[in-house]
């Protein structure tokens, strides 16, 4: 049985042909590896980008929320007469607070009294009833 030579030597002249042939196919793919890279690189850009922008946009945003905020207040306390007036309307506003929940809770405790003393009358009325009917059975049985 022959086995086959798999180690076989090549001629000078075939080896040539083919060699040119891998440097073109080499070179097409180096080329289309370079195109898919390029591709690659274009489509994610935006990873990259947006990886950088966010954290950008958001202190940003930040920044102009935190000197809106210190404009607002320098606004209403830069004089001494606008600091006053700012003070008497949220102390008045506080007490209107203050008041609406002291008639809410006033409200809430009579609706509560009022409720347990129902309860209470009929509680009495039905131990009186109660009474009543024993103080007819002992009569009847006596």
């Amino acid at each position: 049985m022959a086995t086959a030579n798999t180690t076989s030597p090549r001629p000078r002249k075939a080896a040539a042909k083919p060699a040119a042939k891998r440097t073109a196919r080499a070179k097409s793919t180096a080329s289309s590896a370079r195109t898919t890279q390029t591709r690659a690189a274009r489509s994610t850009p935006g990873y990259a980008e947006r990886a950088v922008l966010i954290p950008v946009g958001a202190a940003l945003i930040a920044r102009e929320k935190v000197v809106t905020s210190v404009n607002d207040t320098l606004s209403t306390y830069s004089s001494p007469s606008k600091a006053q007036s700012r003070l008497n309307s949220q102390l008045n506003k506080f007490e209107r607070r203050g008041t609406t929940a002291r008639h809410r809770l006033e409200r809430e405790v009579r609706k509560t009294r009022t409720r347990v003393e129902r309860e209470l009358r009929q509680r009495r009325r039905d131990g009186v009833e109660l009474v009543e009917s024993l103080q007819e059975r002992v009569l009847n049985l006596v």
